[in-house]
């Protein structure tokens, strides 16, 4: 049960600062989704550096793992937001923003994992 609590409280917390951070107004036009890269981005880089401390130090609290990885960076990360958003780049002929749109959020959430991991060593 504290498991279930530690992944609930880490949600709400990763949820209220997605939506905090999907607030700041970046881009007026709307008509690329900056804020959900920067949201992924940034919850891709967390979540590969929890996964590279729980590695390199075994005595880290799993507690504290689950409600990093699985509750906070659940919370805040937003694949959905960005499968939505890519729809609608698509269906509005955006089709080159939604490439590019597409093209970063993979690569750099990927690239944040490699460099937090590489940053814990």
């Amino acid at each position: 049960m504290l498991d279930c609590l530690a992944v609930g409280l880490g949600g709400f917390i990763g949820s209220v600062a997605r939506y905090f951070v999907s607030r700041i107004s970046i881009d007026k036009a709307g008509a690329f989704p900056i804020n959900t890269l920067i949201i992924n981005v940034i919850g891709s880089f967390a979540i590969g550096l929890i996964a590279a401390l729980v590695v390199k130090h075994s005595g880290l609290n799993p507690r504290l793992a689950l409600f990093v990885r699985v509750g906070l960076c659940g919370g805040f990360t937003t694949f959905s937001t960005f499968a939505l958003e890519t729809s609608t780049l698509l269906r509005s002929g955006s089709y080159t923003s939604a490439a590019v749109y597409v093209i970063l959020s993979l690569t750099l959430c990927v690239l944040a994992v490699f460099a937090a991991q590489r940053l814990v060593g």
